[in-house]
C-alpha cells in the first residue's frame, strides 16, 4: 500500500492574529493554506482568545479581508466560557463585562445576564468599560460571585496601537477583591479541549498552529498535541530558547505548511 494511502489526516487548531492575519492584512499564503485544508478534508478551527465578536461576525470580517472561513470553523474564548458555564453550573446567572461575542455565547448556553446576585462575574474584552461597571464587578465578587476572565492577554493590538486588554483589567479587579480570576482562554488547556470536543477530534491527530510561545505553543504542549510555531507574529526565532518547552516544528509562515 502506498504512503499516501497510509497517511493520517491531521486536524488543525489555528490561531488567528499573527498566523492568518496581522491587523487588517491577510498574511501571504493564508488563503492557500485554508484551501489546502479543505481540499485534504482536514477538520480545522480558527482559534482566538478574542471574545468581542461572534463567529458569524468574525467570518464576515475575515471575508472582507478576502479570507474565506465559515463561521462554523471559528472558535472563540467566549464560546469556551459558555461550555465551561454549562458544564459547571447549568442555567445559572452572570454579570458580564464585555461585548456581543461574549454575551451571545453566554445566552446561548441558557444563562441569564443580571446585576442581581449573579453566580459569576465574567470579564471579557471591551473598549467601553467604565468605572461604574468595574465597581459593580468588584462589589459582586467581594460578595461571593465567582470570577472568570476570558483570556489573560494584558495587551491587545488596534489600528492606533496597543491597548490594555482583558488580563490588565482582570489584574485591577483582582487587586481590589483579592480574588484571582479563572482564565478560560489560551494557554488554559480547557480552551484546547473545548475546541477539540467542538470539532469532534482527539489530541493524537491534532496540531495547533500559533505565533506565541506563551499561549499557543504552551497550550499545545500541555494538551499533548503537535505544535507548529509560525514566525509571522509575536515570537521571533531568537525567543524560542528562552522557554523550557519547544514547538514540534518552526516555520516562517502558514504558507510552508502542507497538510
Amino acid at each position: 500500500m502506498s504512503n499516501i494511502a497510509n497517511k493520517v489526516v491531521k486536524n488543525y487548531l489555528i490561531d488567528m492574529d499573527g498566523v492568518l492575519v496581522k491587523g487588517n492584512t491577510v498574511i501571504p499564503g493564508a488563503n492557500q493554506f485554508i484551501e489546502r485544508l479543505i481540499e485534504n478534508k482536514c477538520k480545522f478551527l480558527v482559534l482566538t482568545n478574542n471574545p468581542k465578536f461572534t463567529p458569524e461576525d468574525l467570518s464576515h470580517l475575515l471575508k472582507m479581508h478576502k479570507l474565506e472561513i465559515p463561521h462554523t470553523n471559528i472558535f472563540t474564548s467566549a464560546m469556551a466560557v459558555g461550555m465551561f458555564l454549562k458544564m459547571q453550573k447549568p442555567n445559572g446567572t452572570a454579570y458580564v463585562l464585555g461585548e456581543s461575542g461574549l454575551t451571545t455565547a453566554i445566552h446561548r448556553v441558557g444563562y441569564v445576564i443580571t446585576e442581581y446576585n449573579p453566580d459569576y462575574v465574567i470579564l471579557g474584552e471591551s473598549s467601553n468599560f467604565n468605572f461604574d461597571q468595574i465597581t459593580r464587578a468588584v462589589r459582586l465578587i467581594r460578595n461571593g460571585a465567582r470570577f472568570i476572565a476570558t483570556n489573560p492577554d494584558p495587551l491587545g493590538p488596534t489600528e492606533s496601537g496597543i491597548v490594555p486588554a482583558c488580563g490588565a483589567m482582570a489584574a485591577l479587579i483582582e487587586k481590589a477583591t483579592g480574588r484571582s480570576p479563572f482564565y478560560i482562554g489560551k494557554p488554559n488547556p480547557f480552551m484546547m479541549r473545548s475546541a477539540m470536543n467542538y470539532l469532534g477530534v482527539h489530541s493524537e491527530n491534532t496540531v495547533i498552529i500559533g505565533d506565541r510561545m506563551d499561549t499557543d505553543i504552551v497550550a499545545g504542549v500541555q494538551t499533548g498535541v503537535e505544535t507548529i510555531l509560525v514566525l509571522t507574529g509575536v515570537t521571533k526565532i531568537e525567543d524560542v530558547e528562552k522557554y523550557p518547552y519547544r514547538p514540534t516544528k518552526i516555520v516562517n509562515s502558514v504558507e510552508e505548511i502542507i497538510p
